[in-house]
């Protein structure tokens, strides 16, 4: 691991570490003085309506941070973010484990001498103000730190002369398309329509009938097809709505090269994040463009090199006007 990946895991991992530090010494602290059975959870009064034992208490601090922790690494580390996007993740990661940390100590001290088989006293509705407000600190916090070490390097090409381009004759027209189908989506189609057909039947339609529209929303993007041509990027659908176009006049360029569709975009589908988005089906190679507003857009499909050099050079025909 290089030294600048250290300095980003150290940052990523620190606001965890701490809040779970932090929880275990107040909790070894009055250990003593909880009962065997905890309250957990509260209704929207703040009378405690779930209990679990102390041990549960603590193997859900444990596994709650060391896994949010686990994922911020990953992020900071593969997640290609550069920028504005690298601090806001920083300073995301310290919010939540702030909001977190705080709830957890909440709930443990409601239930600081409460006698075995009483209830505790409630759970005021004031600690989400707190906890709230412990968050928006900490991430003021971790954007400010974020500033001490150095930023990742942009994947982007810096020089657009050198991105690769097609030779195309003066007056030759071209396009190129490619499916982008996914394994998952007509899976996603089949359990949606399930949920909204079971969730129809035996609660509501009135929550069922979206499912199904949703689902059936989703059914035209089973195949989503990708099309560079003179009019930029298009990812369509079975059916000519919804779709996805991203025209040559918001381009600054475009280049092929692989995504982490977790930790760059935070799942799959059509994804929005700071300073990019993207439809992204898969990990793996993918048309990414640079746009005029400085964000980023991503397509995942295969032969994406072909594409992003087609982008490249109507790009520069339209600029010299021809």
């Amino acid at each position: 691991m290089t030294s600048k990946n250290l300095g980003r895991v150290t940052l990523a991992a620190l606001p965890f570490v701490l809040a779970l530090l932090i929880d275990l010494a107040l909790y070894a602290a009055v250990a003593d003085r909880l009962p065997d059975r905890l309250a957990v959870h509260f209704d929207a009064g703040g009378s405690a309506n779930g209990y679990t034992s102390s041990r549960s208490y603590l193997l859900y601090t444990l596994a709650s941070l060391l896994v949010l922790g686990a994922l911020w690494v990953f992020i900071a580390v593969k997640g290609r973010l550069h920028g504005r996007a690298h601090r806001w993740l920083i300073g995301g990661g310290f919010a939540v484990a702030a909001f977190l940390g705080y709830l957890l100590i909440a709930v443990l001290f409601v239930n600081v001498d409460v006698p075995e088989g009483g209830s505790a006293g409630g759970f005021p509705l004031r600690h989400i103000a707190v906890a709230l407000a412990a968050a928006a600190l900490a991430g003021a916090l971790g954007v400010l730190l974020s500033r001490l070490v150095p930023l990742p390097e942009d994947p982007r090409d810096p020089d657009p002369a050198t991105r690769e381009r097609l030779v195309l004759a003066d007056g030759e027209v071209a396009a190129w398309g490619r499916g982008i189908g996914a394994w998952w989506a007509p899976v996603a189609v089949l359990v949606l329509l399930a949920a909204g057909v079971t969730v129809g039947r035996e609660q509501s339609w009135f929550i069922g009938v979206p499912l199904i529209l949703f689902a059936l929303v989703t059914g035209t993007f089973c195949r989503p097809h990708v099309t560079v041509d003179r009019r930029g990027l298009t990812v369509s659908g079975l059916l000519p709505r919804p779709r996805v176009r991203v025209p040559l006049e918001r381009m600054e360029g475009a280049d092929s090269r692989p995504v982490n569709a977790l930790a760059e975009y935070g799942g799959w589908g059509y994804r929005i994040r700071p300073e990019r988005s993207g439809v992204i089906t898969r990990s793996g190679e993918a048309i990414v463009v640079s746009l005029t507003s400085g964000r980023e857009f991503a397509v995942t499909v295969g032969d994406s090199a072909t594409g992003a050099a087609l982008l490249n050079t109507l790009l520069d025909r339209q600029r010299a006007g021809r």
